[in-house]
């Protein structure tokens, strides 16, 4: 009888870590397919022609994954003497992201990344005056800062491009709930790089559902092996 709950014990607790490891794998599967799909659509957004960025009526329904990286149009007037200079690591090195302030015609206001800096550049990035239009990637905000270093808007220190604490730090109202990447524009000596949104998502799924199927069989075969170890030991 004791040998009997022995391998009824074994059992449960192998069948239940086999079907806890298929269901994560199989979860490993979806979220795969759904990254697959991701990097996908957003491949096509950067591809497609620009369309109007997103106007004020429409703030409230702007997500990441169904508009980030959409290649967006805008124009208006850059503010002047408002730049943001935000901590970055690029293909082209250290140096700054550039954000300005561009007011559109509704007197909304939209921030837009110009482009890269080196550190030496940062006092002399060329100034853009009068009317202009911009083309680029939308992107959402990055709240807080970046890795283990927060922003500090009183002493204008920012490790992200954290749209809402960058607007009140420069008080502006009516500000869009993202900023823009500019493209790439004509080389000047002065003028920030455009161009070099990274776009990059991790996609280890398969390997992690591999990893979990594994599992699962290790503990159906250790199962197994456990009852009939427990079944031959039964005295005769």
């Amino acid at each position: 009888m004791m040998r009997s709950t022995h391998r009824a014990a074994i059992a449960l607790v192998a069948l239940g870590l086999f079907a806890g490891f298929v269901a994560l794998g199989s979860w490993q599967v979806q979220r795969r397919a759904w990254k697959l799909d991701l990097i996908e659509r957003v491949d096509a957004r950067t591809r497609a022609p620009a369309v109007d960025a997103p106007g004020r009526e429409d703030w409230p329904q702007i997500s990441a994954t169904r508009d980030g990286y959409r290649h967006v149009q805008v124009a208006g007037e850059y503010a002047a003497d408002a730049d943001t200079f935000v901590q970055a690591l690029t293909e082209r090195g250290a140096g700054f992201w550039v954000l300005t302030p561009l007011k559109l015609a509704d007197s909304s206001v939209v921030l837009v990344n110009r482009g890269f800096v080196p550190p030496e550049r940062r006092d002399r990035v060329t100034r853009i005056t009068g009317p202009t239009s911009v083309t680029g990637l939308l992107r959402p905000t990055e709240p807080g800062g970046g890795f283990l270093r927060r922003n500090e808007s009183s002493t204008n220190r920012w490790f992200s491009r954290d749209v809402p604490a960058i607007a009140t730090a420069r008080g502006l109202a009516n500000v869009a709930p993202y900023f823009i990447d500019a493209d790439a524009g004509a080389a000047e000596a002065n003028a920030p790089i455009g161009g070099l949104t990274v776009i990059a998502f991790s996609n280890n799924h398969l390997v992690y559902a591999i990893t979990w199927y594994t599992l699962a069989l290790m503990a159906a075969a250790g199962g197994w092996r456990l009852m009939r170890e427990e079944q031959g030991a039964e005295p005769a």
